[in-house]
């Protein structure tokens, strides 16, 4: 069986309410559960959710909310690979059987369902724990600076001052929107981010954190662009 879990607590603090704000006509987790749909790849969409107007704003959309997680599990501190571990383990409990299941973030307005299929072939076809998407950096990471509250800067990476940006290794980061990852490594915790993973890439213009109202306006704007015909 392969399941889709979205883990979507109540306490966002930054944006009140992020996961069920309205985003261009429709509650943001809405875009998550329906590219999960769109895929065909799932044989259950679970929300995983402290929240009861979560819970049921996600089964108005089609998903599933067969528990409430606990509250240790749905505070500031609480990690994705425990979250979805949990998820996993209660379903194994109710009698399902699973191979693999996708992370789906409830704020990624720009995941679509052909990205889930490609990361999902990824993970068959090169027999991995886990497979994510990814973007490039929009500036080479070697030629980045900190800065102290003086305004004084130092650089990361001070070899690299003299050395040309088209000579740089090109880096990237993950996208924020889904992983996929058999059942045995979320529930042993293997590590996402190191060698028994594989990755697909997308181009930065799908890609948009949400942390912050600057956050919030400008994937409305990408939205909007990428959506006008």
């Amino acid at each position: 069986m392969r399941v889709s879990i979205i883990p979507a607590r109540g306490g966002s603090k930054r944006i009140p309410r992020k996961n069920i704000k309205i985003f261009h006509g429709k509650p943001m987790i809405a875009y998550s559960i329906q590219a999960a749909q769109k895929s065909g790849l799932f044989d259950k969409i679970i929300v995983s959710t402290d929240d009861e107007e979560i819970a049921a704003i996600a089964r108005e959309y089609g998903a599933e909310v067969p528990f409430i997680r606990p509250k240790e599990l749905a505070d500031d501190y609480a990690g994705t690979i425990p979250v979805i571990a949990h998820a996993i383990q209660i379903l194994e409990e109710q009698g399902n059987i699973i191979d693999s299941a996708c992370c789906i973030y409830a704020t990624a307005p720009f995941i679509r369902s052909e990205d889930i299929i490609r990361a999902y072939n990824a993970l068959i076809t090169q027999n991995k724990s886990y497979s994510f998407p990814v973007t490039t950096f929009p500036f080479p990471i070697f030629r980045g600076v900190k800065r102290d509250e003086e305004g004084n800067i130092q650089m990361f990476f001070p070899e690299h001052f003299s050395t040309r940006s088209q000579d740089l290794e090109e880096a990237y980061h993950d996208t924020g929107q889904f992983y996929w990852g058999t059942c045995e490594a979320w529930l042993e915790g293997k590590p996402i981010f190191s060698d028994v993973a594989t990755t697909i890439v997308l181009p930065r213009h799908l890609v948009q954190d949400i942390d912050t109202p600057e956050d919030w306006n400008r994937a409305e704007l990408m939205y909007q662009l990428l959506h006008t015909v």
